[in-house]
């Protein structure tokens, strides 16, 4: 029986140390209902530095050292990322 070669996996990248971590909650009553969200809370470096709740009609960011709020729709969400994006 002939010996089978197999190929040569590539060299493993030394990955860099995590930095941030999100932990997530999902509320789902009824898709098409309010209510419905998906909660992510943001750490960096075990500190957690924000809560970004993602609704049907909205989005807010919870953050800062006073839990500030700031609520955006989804055209102004849009607004702002075009903006980065493309605004530089």
């Amino acid at each position: 029986m002939a010996a089978v070669n197999k190929p040569k996996r590539p060299a493993r990248r030394r990955l860099a140390p995590r930095k941030h971590r999100v932990r997530a909650s999902l509320n789902v009553v009824d898709l098409t209902k309010a209510g419905t969200s998906l909660e992510l809370e943001v750490f960096a470096e075990r500190r957690k530095i924000g809560t970004l709740l993602i609704g049907r009609g909205s989005l807010t960011w919870r953050g800062g050292k006073r839990q500030k709020e700031k609520r955006l729709t989804w055209s102004e969400f849009a607004l702002h990322m075009d903006s980065f994006v493309y605004d530089g």
